[in-house]
């Protein structure tokens, strides 16, 4: 019985390169997400009211004290 052992890689380098920095673009987006819609108050989202009362919306949804 002869067993066959691959020494390729399961993941090439490359692949894991950009899984890498998809993940970190993925983060990153969530973590100005969570900025905009907790803790903002209408510093950066001054483009009118619209967007300003979306993220006031989000805060009641999710909790986050805004009052």
């Amino acid at each position: 019985m002869s067993s066959s052992t691959s020494s390729q890689p399961l993941v090439h380098p490359a692949n894991s390169a950009r899984l890498l920095w998809a993940v970190l673009a993925t983060v990153a987006a969530l973590a100005l997400l969570t900025y905009l819609v907790a803790f903002d108050q209408g510093a950066v989202s001054q483009s009118g009211t619209y967007l300003h009362e979306l993220m006031h919306d989000g805060r009641h949804l999710l909790g986050v004290p805004c009052h």
